[in-house]
């Protein structure tokens, strides 16, 4: 009886696999194995390495009136092609990426209801990572589908270390915890945090993407994450932590138990796993930007980085304010705003603008980011209002059109700001006068915020509604040839390829909360890279030099936790083709000859090379000017001081090359010391190595000039 057991086990796995296909990276490097198994479901897994990195894992959906959708699927066949291109992006982390992948498509069919369902799931295999998508085609025989949940696996089978985010329908804005998956409390981590933002608590077992892994034991890293988010929620992951399985959970809408409505046909975004046993080179991947559809413009030229100081870090420390007044309950359309009592704080008012455009004339910034010029500051946050702001209306201490004509005159660009205080469809009804305003007046680029709860209300940040919004803003703005800049919006999945004009986001705990809160720790910088950035690029505000904030009242006991030279090396470290000089126009006055590097570093680079990682520790990494062969390096650390070696071979050229380095002094510390800094000059070629030293919480920053 046991024989025969064993023989029709034998005989059920056989079978199953006559219904498989395998496929290798195009250098050997991952192996992807798909297949049928006895129950007609589909199965995956990956190998990297001989390391079975994701172990059979499932792939389907829970949808409305479709009932037992796992099981019972039928091979129609396979289809297997290959792409091996190099590309140009608009901007970047480089000027050229390659895309080199197999694809192997997947037919799948299964009778519902006498009617014949047609399922094509695309696998992408790349050198260092997998990507999939379900896609339901014209021939898919049903017109639309309501899905309850995405049950995508990722089975990973051990207790691996994870770097993790809570899962959060509305917010990104946490520090990172390092745990093993067995011990991830998301409910815990949400109750210690605490924030004056919203929160929208899933489970204590949920965790938001980009998701980390590391393995000490085989030394490999892997991040899942997902690419092309398009008329889709964000994909969050339900970790079961006795059997180390993440399973895909979407965000849901407000209308009962459905979490999306599509009709065919669509396409998924695309799941994405990216491993490697170097941790750069998750940092350096490039996939999530592959699995991206081309630029879809025609003209470009009016999209370009810049660099900016704006009306901001200010509020934050509570030197002035947004709001105009400190009168409350005002309703926009009926409220006589030039009759409102000043608060004498109002930090956009005319003359202050005027000080931070001559800062940016005098030092050559690109633009001025300008925040609280618009009445209705008064009751924009947490009221839960309709129509807070009309995104036209300036308070009346803000002269627009002589502000515009100085700004004009000294050759600087004015960034808008639309704080749209959530209420979504407040905005969706005046974004286009707001645009034409825009135009009128002549700003080209628009920092967007989302801060509270979504109205319409219901809808999350995360959700299917608010996905293609964030994208409608995207596209009416480039209809327009305007560039934007968006704040609590979802994470970014590489769109920026697709709509270049989308050049930052925030989507992350920022710079900000060092002002007002418990701040970040020295950590979470060095975290980033490996997570957060690998979907595009972040609007951080780096560049405080006046780290303690008691400098502006005594009683203030918070701080930024790093140190002076840090804040420098972010600029290289965090990339973003949107940079801001964050600090008052008066602390760069006094650190006039550190400042130096901010005015140097560019925003747009030709190459990028990830010399020394390690998520959580430090990070080493130098980039190249992609108007010149100038390159710059910024080294961070956590709250350990070290010795970081850079070897300069990646020149990779003759030239000889004057240096600047920007380093920490051998006393700084970022609790006691932190703006302790030297620079020191040295001349640099292919051959020279150099030992730099870190503070706790510090970091350095090069800049090296060829000598022509």
């Amino acid at each position: 009886m046991k024989k025969i057991i064993i023989f029709l086990t034998l005989l059920s796995f056989h079978i199953s696999m006559l219904f498989s296909e395998s496929l290798k990276s195009p250098g050997g490097k991952l192996e992807l194995n798909f297949y049928l198994d006895e129950k007609g479901s589909p199965i995956y897994n990956l190998n990297f390495k001989n390391i079975k990195a994701i172990k059979e894992s499932k792939l389907g959906f829970k949808l409305k009136n479709f009932e037992n959708f796992y099981s019972g699927f039928k091979l129609e066949g396979f289809k297997i092609d290959e792409k091996n291109e190099i590309w140009t992006p608009v901007w970047g982390h480089r000027s050229k990426i390659k895309n080199n992948y197999k694809e192997l498509t997947a037919i799948l069919k299964k009778n519902f209801n006498d009617k014949i369902l047609t399922l094509k799931i695309i696998f992408r295999l790349f050198d260092d990572g997998l990507a999939f998508r379900y896609e339901f085609g014209k021939e898919s025989g049903f017109d639309h589908f309501q899905i309850i949940d995405e049950d995508t696996e990722f089975n990973i089978g051990e207790d691996l270390n994870c770097f993790w985010l809570p899962g959060d329908y509305d917010s990104q804005e946490y520090f990172y915890e390092k745990t093993r998956l067995s011990e991830i409390d998301a409910e815990k981590k949400i109750n210690e945090e605490g924030s004056i933002f919203t929160r929208s608590f899933i489970n204590k077992n949920a965790v938001q993407t980009p998701f980390l892994l590391t393995n000490s034991n085989n030394k490999f890293y892997m991040l899942i994450h997902e690419a092309a988010l398009v008329d889709y929620p964000v994909m969050h992951l339900i970790v079961d932590r006795q059997k180390f399985i993440l399973k895909s959970h979407l965000t849901p809408s407000p209308i009962g138990d459905i979490k999306a409505f599509l009709q065919a046909p669509f396409s998924t975004p695309w799941r994405a796993i990216i491993i490697s046993d170097k941790a750069q080179d998750i940092a350096s991947s490039d996939v999530i930007l592959n699995l991206n559809d081309p630029c879809s413009f025609e003209t470009t030229d009016w999209i370009k980085p810049q660099k900016y100081v704006g009306v901001w870090w200010e509020m934050h420390i509570g030197r002035s304010t947004w709001n105009y007044s400190d009168e409350r309950n005002l309703k926009l359309e009926t409220t006589d705003w030039k009759s409102l009592k000043p608060n004498g704080k109002h930090g956009a008012n005319t003359d202050n603008v005027i000080r931070y455009i001559d800062f940016a004339a005098k030092h050559n910034f690109d633009a001025v980011l300008i925040e609280g010029w618009n009445v209705g500051w008064e009751d924009w946050f947490g009221n839960w209002k309709e129509d807070v702001f009309d995104f036209i209306t300036p308070y009346s201490d803000f002269d627009l059109k002589k502000i515009v004509a100085y700004a004009k005159s000294k050759g600087v660009k004015l960034i808008m700001h639309h704080e749209t205080s959530a209420s979504v469809s407040n905005y969706e009804r005046r974004m286009e006068q707001a645009f034409d305003f825009m135009l009128m007046f002549g700003y080209e680029t628009v920092k967007t915020g989302y801060v509270g709860w979504i109205i319409p209300r219901g809808e999350r940040h995360d959700g299917q509604w608010m996905t293609n919004h964030y994208l409608r803003v995207v596209k009416k703005a480039a209809e327009k040839k305007i560039m934007v800049n968006s704040h609590e919006s979802q994470k970014p999945t590489g769109l920026h390829r697709t709509y270049p004009n989308w050049l930052s986001s925030e989507a992350a705990r920022g710079n900000e909360f060092n002002a007002w809160s418990r701040g970040n720790p020295p950590e979470h910088e060095t975290i980033l890279p490996f997570t957060r950035l690998v979907g595009g690029p972040m609007d951080y505000t780096p560049g405080i030099f006046e780290i303690k904030l008691n400098v502006y009242d005594p009683n203030k006991k918070e701080q930024v936790h790093t140190t002076l030279a840090k804040q420098l090396a972010l600029y290289v470290v965090i990339y973003s083709p949107l940079q801001m000089a964050a600090d008052l126009p008066e602390n760069y006055e006094k650190y006039i000859d550190a400042f130096q590097f901010i005015k140097d570093v560019p925003v747009d680079w030709d190459e990028t090379i990830w010399l020394d990682s390690e998520p959580g520790e430090y990070v080493v990494v130098a980039r190249k000017d992609k108007k010149s062969n100038n390159w710059f390096i910024g080294a961070i650390t956590n709250e350990k001081e070290r010795v970081v070696n850079i070897d300069f071979k990646f020149l990779n050229n003759s030239s000889n090359y004057k240096s600047k380095i920007y380093c920490d002094a051998k006393d700084a510390h970022y609790l006691i010391n932190p703006k302790a800094y030297e620079i020191k000059e040295k001349k640099i070629n292919v051959k020279s190595k150099i030992e730099i030293w870190l503070a706790p919480g510090g970091g350095a920053a090069i800049s090296l000039f060829e000598i022509k």
